[in-house]
């Protein structure tokens, strides 16, 4: 998710705090979370088919903790399922829901801006391990509409305008009341140096969920941040793990 304008703490994220007063804060778990996944040879476009051949393989985990606090949703608990191969990492979330929220119609060709103020899955990932703030966020909507933006937050900015390269598909299973994101991701979009087993990347993992204001919504986090009055999915110091696999 993206504040509105540049990285301001807003007084929403204060009302959110007070209304979230009577709910304890987590605390940020140490050792850091790790996500090992697999390598798979010879795979194309992404498939949003949970029954697609590619993700049988793949390494998984789940999102169902709250970011800031201690507050589980288990009838929301969305799959990830993730591995690479020589020249992207590949990412599926299975996210179910109780009522989407969605912009209309889908924007379909090129970024959706604000795309973090409906619903959405995100990946963060960053290969700096000396400079934690750069990092790359990638965004994805049950209507497949996208966003991807390089990430300096050290310097409260981002760059909207860079383009990784990436590929990604969406669908929505009206009947099952889920939706699934995929996405494939260049490699060479998140670290010039080549990628080998035992690699280690910087990762989380989101979901933004519901309606109303963003005190109202519910996020999600891989790896909760546990942060008060700031935006609780852009803390770099709570990332865990991403280690590439044989």
């Amino acid at each position: 998710m993206m504040p509105t304008g540049l990285w301001t703490v807003t007084a929403l994220w204060a009302a959110g705090a007070c209304a979230a007063s009577a709910q304890q804060p987590c605390r940020l778990r140490a050792p850091a979370d790790s996500l090992i996944i697999p390598y798979v040879n010879r795979v194309g476009l992404p498939s949003a088919d949970p029954t697609a051949p590619q993700w049988t393989k793949a390494g998984s985990t789940r999102l169902r903790h709250d970011c800031t606090r201690i507050i589980d949703y288990p009838d929301l608990e969305t799959e990830v399922r993730a591995f690479w191969s020589d020249t992207h990492v590949y990412f599926l979330f299975a996210v179910p829901y109780r009522k989407l929220n969605l912009f209309l119609p889908a924007q379909g060709v090129g970024d959706r801006d604000k795309l973090w103020d409906r619903d959405v899955v995100e990946i963060f990932l960053g290969a700096d391990q000396n400079n934690i703030n750069r990092y790359r966020e990638f965004e994805i909507a049950p209507t497949g509409d996208h966003v991807d933006l390089n990430i300096e937050y050290d310097r409260k900015r981002y760059d909207q305008s860079w383009n990784s390269g990436w590929e990604t598909a969406a669908r929505i299973d009206e009947p099952a009341h889920r939706w699934y994101a995929a996405a494939r991701i260049p490699l060479s979009a998140i670290s010039a140096d080549p990628v080998k087993p035992g690699t280690r990347w910087r990762v989380n993992l989101y979901r933004i969920d519901g309606e109303g204001p963003d005190r109202d919504r519910r996020f999600l986090c891989w790896r909760s941040t546990c942060v008060i009055n700031r935006d609780p999915n852009h803390v770099p110091e709570a990332f865990g793990a991403l280690v590439f696999g044989r």
